[in-house]
């Protein structure tokens, strides 16, 4: 083992046995444990991938640097399969975010890149679904959404269901290359039907809550923070697996508790020759502790559980030794 990795493993250990001691500890108190021992051309970690995990990343990006001067983290919300195929899998970032596992497509393009994909969860989300402030829908089934987004489906409200508007359906929701898009296909519409490909998409979940707070007769689907944080602009609809299932809001308990049919995990995925780096590992470390913490909450999303933060460390730490 070289000095480094000795340093880096002792470091390791003294800051979980610090987290197990202490329990949950501000983002900013956390990352003044942080070491700086980074050197040169390496000062840069580059964060690219999901537009759900970007605030987390983006939030603990800023509190890291706040007490590691010379480390610059970079955060950009490219999309979960857009940050893959254009920039972590070519080597050109070192860690992105996914709000879905990597499809063994891409993790063969990052293997014949030279680049080990490491999995770490840090979280989950209510993927949310949401409409005008003003439409009457309060409650919505998988079929019904189904029938909405599936390529050939219903284009008025009416056709759905009787007792809704007989009004033109209008859609927004992430590109092709979000992992968001990749999760709703394949659970809600499912393996016989495919997403509508006639509607506003964007990358920017922000542009996403504009488009259906300002449109009467919208509908849309993104990260649970982006709700949360516009939640008196639009209407975030109940969800029901099943036509006689309970409708069930979405909301950081209920899918911490398994109720809401639409939680799901949120990932950082991580390059293993970026680990050899100290800032890459410093941060990731970092990352994993405040994963569990009111970091991630006061984001909007679910954080991980203590079992699941030492889980990840410990495979954080074996991945350099």
């Amino acid at each position: 083992m070289t000095d480094t990795q000795t340093d880096r493993s002792v470091r390791s250990f003294s800051r979980r046995k610090f987290l197990a001691a202490t329990g949950t500890v501000s983002a900013l108190s956390l990352a003044g444990c942080t070491e700086n021992t980074g050197d040169g051309e390496n000062e840069r970690v580059i964060v690219t991938g999901s537009s759900t995990v970007f605030p987390v990343s983006d939030t603990l990006a800023e509190a890291f640097m706040a007490e590691n001067d010379g480390i610059n983290v970079t955060t950009d919300s490219t999309g979960t399969g857009g940050g893959f195929s254009n920039n972590f899998c070519p080597g050109d970032s070192d860690i992105n975010g996914a709000s879905r596992q990597i499809q063994d497509a891409e993790r063969q393009t990052c293997q014949d890149n030279g680049v080990e994909p490491l999995e770490f969860q840090i979280g989950a989300d209510a993927l949310t679904v949401a409409v005008h402030n003003d439409s009457p829908i309060d409650c919505i089934s998988y079929d019904e959404l189904a029938q909405i987004w599936s390529e050939g489906g219903a284009e008025t409200w009416s056709e759905v269901n009787s007792d809704w508007p007989d009004t033109e359906i209008e859609r927004f929701g992430p590109p092709s290359t979000s992992g968001t898009f990749d999760w709703f296909t394949s659970n809600v519409i499912g393996d016989d039907g495919s997403h509508v490909t006639q509607y506003e998409s964007t990358e920017n979940d922000n542009e996403l809550v504009q488009g259906i707070s300002s449109t009467e007769n919208a509908i849309g689907y993104f990260g649970y923070a982006y709700y949360r944080e516009n939640e008196a602009d639009l209407k975030a609809l109940e969800i029901r697996e099943s036509e006689d299932g309970d409708c069930t809001p979405p909301s950081l308990d209920a899918a911490q508790s398994g109720s809401y049919p639409m939680a799901r995990p949120l990932y950082i995925y991580v390059s293993q020759e970026s680990l050899q780096r100290d800032p890459v590992y410093d941060f990731v470390e970092f990352y994993i502790e405040q994963s569990s913490t009111d970091t991630v909450s006061d984001v909007g999303y679910v954080p991980a559980s203590e079992d699941q933060v030492q889980s990840n460390l410990e495979k954080l730490e074996s991945a350099v030794n």
